[in-house]
């Protein structure tokens, strides 16, 4: 039996995150990880053969660089601990199957010139949409790394202005219903429409509108954020931080149960018998579906809506591999320097009916596909003149035809499908270039870790009614379980969202407040 001021269940970034803030405050902390490595979703390893760094799931770090703790360097991670990143001037470009692209860059002026190679009426939307983005943008950061606001208060807020009220217009609406309302090119429409499902969110789906404006004004403002060295710095600079500040770590430990004592959470026991006690709360990295299983008398009411929280609708299937050079694109334009890569046929219906055949658990016969390679940004990953490759597929977590588990039967056939398919779009995507590969399928993605029920590696669905202090239900939105105090939660379920966002600050907000202690002080 172990005695610590704060116990943390899970090893991810936002916990770590959350940790960090109360380490620096003073508090004696470990952290208790089931996998044999720290850092969740955001981890670098040599997947494929030695030398080859690959980030195994998250690669672009977007909405943590909104975040005071990187705008402001709150916890040092880039002065004192090594966080380091370098950012593309060209984040993203769709490739179409007949060699033409369409690049979206930082720079609002050059992406307007892009879209007008299409549709000067396209363009002159787009320009709208910049300006709107970057008008909404503080509104929306504002509130997305610290603890949420009510969720009817809010609304209320927004109600009150012009532009409040058409933030809640595009909140209630699709992509699909912004862009078709705004665009006219069946590329430019496919273009935006690609970059927002990877939110994983089909095209379709109300309540994700808002995404559009968003994703433009993030990506203009502060582009995306390469790790040098692998996603997994941002761990290792938390984990330095954390060590500087006397906290422990344990791997390879997984935590059963939530102790009890009172109505209030004073402690963790493994699986293996072993309990570490919290002085003053417990911090949980717990899946809404799985919290049940570790607090014993939890509210019922309370845990039959941690077990309707939704899903995506889709999950992913990724390909790693390590390369003797970079790729070549078969493209009409040099884009070579593109982070990542939408690799799209010029049919907008096909476009769309391929989301239909993810619902109904079928794997699209033309793949959708984000393609990348790191190391093209990155250079520390790879011996020199070699390269990585990231390949990012949608498929449904559960097949039609044998379910979930059928992943494990056609995984490495479906591997080779993906490269055949992408070599379409690429002059040496073969054999010659390929020295080793490594995939995880949705099932895969949901056995690295519990944060990613059913694949879902954002955690749990972007939909209005999971978002803010709904998300992920009105019971769970302020990082609390009711009825158990001192018992917190951080992960992609929680606000503002799934993906490296940093959103643990929101909790260790909240704990700090709790604890009597002053947040601003620390971070001074």
């Amino acid at each position: 039996m172990a005695n610590y001021d704060v116990v943390v269940i899970g090893g991810g970034h936002n916990g770590l995150v959350t940790a960090a803030y109360l380490a620096k405050a003073g508090k004696r902390i470990v952290v208790l990880e089931q996998n044999d490595y720290l850092g969740g979703g955001v981890v670098t390893r040599e997947l494929t053969v030695p030398g080859f760094k690959h980030d195994q799931h998250s690669m672009a770090h977007i909405m943590i660089q909104a975040n005071p703790l990187l705008v402001n360097d709150e916890l040092g991670l880039k002065a004192r601990y090594g966080l380091k990143y370098n950012f593309p001037d060209r984040p993203f470009a769709s490739i179409f199957d007949d060699g033409s692209t369409l690049s979206m860059t930082t720079d609002p002026e050059a992406n307007i010139a892009e879209i007008a190679k299409f549709s000067r009426s396209d363009a002159d939307a787009y320009a709208e949409i910049s300006r709107l983005g970057q008008a909404v943008l503080p509104i929306l950061t504002s509130g997305f790394y610290q603890p949420p606001a009510p969720f009817g208060a809010t609304f209320a807020m927004l109600d009150q202005s012009e532009i409040g009220r058409e933030l809640i217009n595009f909140m209630h609406k699709s992509c699909w219903d912004i862009i078709a309302e705004r665009f006219t090119n069946e590329k430019v429409r496919m273009h935006f429409l690609k970059l927002l499902s990877e939110n994983l969110a089909a095209p379709d789906e109300k309540g994700t509108g808002i995404a559009l404006f968003f994703f433009v004004a993030m990506i203009e403002k502060y582009g995306i954020g390469v790790g040098v060295g692998g996603s997994a710095v941002l761990t290792h600079s938390l984990i330095a931080s954390l060590t500087d500040n006397g906290a422990e770590f344990r791997t390879a430990t997984r935590v059963e149960k939530v102790i009890v004592s009172d109505g209030r959470a004073v402690g963790v026991r493994t699986a293996d018998g072993e309990e570490f006690l919290a002085r003053d709360a417990v911090i949980g990295a717990i899946h809404p579906h799985l919290l049940g299983n570790f607090i014993d008398g939890m509210d019922s009411g309370v845990k039959a809506r941690a077990g309707r929280v939704q899903q995506a609708l889709y999950s992913a299937f990724a390909v790693h591999a390590a390369l003797n050079e970079p790729l070549r694109y078969k493209t009409d334009e040099d884009v070579q320097d593109a982070y990542v890569m939408e690799l799209l046929s010029t049919d907008m219906e096909a476009f769309l009916r391929k989301f239909d055949e993810l619902k109904y658990g079928r794997i699209p016969r033309e793949p959708l596909i984000g393609l990348s390679c790191p190391s093209v940004a990155d250079g520390t990953r790879v011996p020199a003149g070699k390269a990585t490759m990231y390949a990012f597929s949608y498929v449904p977590y559960s097949l039609s035809e044998g379910g979930p588990q059928q992943w494990d039967r056609i995984k490495d056939e479906y591997e080779a499908s993906l490269i055949q398919h992408m070599a379409k779009y690429c002059h040496n995507l073969d054999a010659s270039n390929i020295i080793a590969t490594y995939s995880d399928s949705p099932l895969d993605l949901e056995r690295s870790s519990p944060s990613f029920q059913r694949g879902d590696i954002h955690g749990c669905a972007p939909y209005l009614t999971q978002f803010a202090g709904h998300r992920p239900t009105p019971d769970l939105g302020n990082y609390t379980v009711p009825g158990l105090e001192r018992m917190y939660l951080v992960g992609p379920f929680m606000h503002p969202a799934g993906g490296v966002f940093g959103a643990g600050r929101g909790t260790a907000i909240r704990m700090f407040d709790d604890l009597g202690m002053n947040f601003d002080r620390v971070i001074a």
